[in-house]
Parts: C-alpha cells; structure tokens; sequence
C-alpha cells in the first residue's frame, strides 16, 4: 500500500508557524521555499511531500485527493462550501479573529447596510443569525478602503493588531469567529492511509500541546 504522505499548504504567515510542528513530525523542508521556485517540495522524510498553493485552494487540493493533508485557515474553511475534508486538529497557529468593523460610534444607516467582504459565507451567515439583512459586496483586497469612499457601511475582515483598521479611522464592532490554522485530511486518505495519517497527526498534536500548556 502507498503510504506516503502529501501535504498542501500555503506560503507566508501559515507555512513559517506551521514549520516547528512540521519538524516535530519530522517533516522539514530540503528547499527553503523562499528561494526555491519549485511547487512541490522533498522533505527530510523521503515518504512525505510539500505542494505549496494558494490559501484558498488548499481544502480545494484535499478534497480532491491532490494532498492527503493540507493546514488552512479556519477563515478559509468556514468559506469553503466542499465536503470531502475532515477538520483534525487545531493547530493554535496564525491565529487572529473574523470581526465586523466599521467607523466608531457611526449612526446604522436607514437603508440596509452594505458590508464589504472576501468571507461573504461567513458575513451571510452571521448577519442571518442576528436576523439581519444585509448587502454584501465581495472585494478581494483593501477591505478598509470601502468605507472610506463610501462603498460600504461596514467590513467583515480578519483582524489581528488592529493598527490597520486604527490608521483608516475604523474599529472592530463585532466578533464572528476566532481564526486559527487547522489540520485537515481527504476523508479516502484517512481510510487508505489511516495508520500512517494517524501517525503524522500524533506527532503533530504533542507539538501543539507542548507549545500550548493548559
């Protein structure tokens, strides 16, 4: 039986906190992947592979079987509408929080409110759990920008500092959901390669428990 092991992730934030618990399952990179242009990268663990995507693409790579494993956002997969994936392990990485923000003390507007956003699930969902109605207009970047020129009422972005909101006159209003990297599985990968998945993720829940003490 095939045991080897591929692994999608995202370049950036995700990919360097990942790279500890990686290496504790003792999966480090033979290429640094800032220099490297390849795509798929070899390891120190000749059965187990790298594929560097994009952000989005990584449950998309996972569902399909293209990876066995990939480490998402949580951001990306409460967007994600697949369900091949199964969610593991909270991995307590690149964490940071789905807020809706906005001008401070500003007056709701009369009409519905338009809410600028590339998580349009996410601002549909928890507008219609609060029995609101609301506009959403998907952006894909400069979310603070919208209100701003008046394209929006409101944002619904990740937040981390703050200062960026901070320095466009906007604050965060209200909390969606706290954002962190998780460790997913193509649901056949887990039934074909369990003893070896099982494995991995072992290795890789003792790392986030010693880096995380209760």
């Amino acid at each position: 039986m095939n045991d080897t092991l591929t692994i999608a992730v995202s370049k950036g934030r995700i990919f360097k906190d990942a790279l500890p618990l990686l290496a504790a399952a003792d999966v480090v990179p033979v290429d640094d992947p800032d220099t490297s242009r390849k795509l798929i990268l070899d390891t120190t663990n000749p059965k187990v592979k790298l594929v560097l995507i994009r952000t989005s693409d990584v449950p998309v790579y996972v569902e399909y079987g293209a990876a066995d494993l990939g480490i998402s956002g949580k951001d990306t997969l409460l967007e994600y509408e697949g369900n091949g994936v199964y969610e593991l392990l909270d991995l307590k990485i690149a964490c940071c929080k789905l807020m809706v923000a906005g001008f401070p003390n500003a007056e709701a507007p009369s009409r519905q409110p338009r809410i600028a956003t590339k998580y349009v699930n996410s601002a549909k969902r928890y507008f219609a759990e609060q029995g609101k109605q609301a506009e959403i207009i998907k952006l894909y970047g400069s979310m603070e920008l919208a209100p701003l020129v008046g394209l929006s009422d409101y944002i619904v972005d990740l937040v981390d500092t703050g200062n960026t909101l901070k320095a466009n006159g906007l604050e965060p209003l209200e909390h969606i959901a706290d954002i962190s990297s998780r460790l997913i599985v193509n649901k056949a990968s887990m039934k074909m390669k369990h003893a070896t998945v099982k494995a991995f993720i072992g290795k890789v829940a003792e790392a986030v428990a010693a880096r995380n003490p209760a």
